[in-house]
């Protein structure tokens, strides 16, 4: 990891950082949501370097830090992250199945988690989570998702098949309490996650411990309605 300080955040997939020693450089964000209270210029930001001779852009941006937790705005290590906690029993919930593949296809998309015991099966869609409310909750998601709709969906379908279908948020930083839905931003989202719930869904909220290459899964929140 290397260091140095956020100038801005823009294009969605572009930010500019001045590193520690001074030069300014542009990096690739790996987050396609408003990482909003996440993108504050002047924050310390901590950055990974890439070896591929083929990448456009050197540096990647990975963790944000502002001044209470540091937060990995990189949605991609969520699944991974998610994975280990399953795998190590803090996510008690999913733990005890016989194998765990990730990006299974159901539908007309992929699911990112398929647990199975037997005849026994759990699909289960991953969230990245990195927004707090005024109200130090954290909360989903931080922009209108057409496609996180589609995963209520289909995790919807899947309960009605006979199978476990659960929706689980990671929350990537620490400066929280509980989770709610985004309903200001997403009022349909939101919506749709509480009548998938009420029809068998499973929401599991699960909060991070977070420092720069090391984000570890600690413990579950309280999921609350709105």
């Amino acid at each position: 990891m290397i260091f140095g300080k956020l100038i801005k955040r823009y294009k969605r997939f572009l930010a500019d950082i001045i590193l520690d020693d001074g030069h300014i450089i542009t990096a690739h964000c790996p987050n396609s949501g408003r990482m909003t209270g996440c993108a504050t210029a002047g924050w310390k930001v901590a950055l990974s370097i890439s070896k591929n001779p083929k990448r456009k852009l050197k540096y990647t941006l990975e963790y944000i830090y502002n001044g209470q937790t540091w937060i990995c705005i990189n949605a991609a290590y969520a699944n991974t992250v998610a994975l280990i906690g399953i795998k190590s029993g803090v996510i008690k919930e999913l733990s005890g199945y016989e194998s765990y593949i990730k990006e299974v296809k159901y539908g007309n998309s992929r699911l990112d988690i398929l647990a199975q015991t037997n005849n026994n099966k759990c699909y289960i869609e991953v969230k990245s989570c990195t927004m707090v409310t005024d109200k130090g909750l954290f909360s989903f998601p931080d922009a209108p998702t057409e496609r996180g709709r589609k995963h209520i969906a289909e995790l919807l379908q899947i309960v009605k098949e006979g199978h476990r279908g659960v929706m689980l948020f990671i929350i990537q930083r620490e400066d929280g309490c509980g989770f709610v839905p985004a309903w200001d931003i997403d009022f349909k989202y939101s919506q749709n996650l509480i009548d998938a719930k009420n029809q068998g869904v499973e929401i599991l909220c699960y909060r991070c411990s977070v420092a720069p290459n090391d984000v570890v899964v600690i413990k579950s929140e309280k999921f609350f309605e709105n």
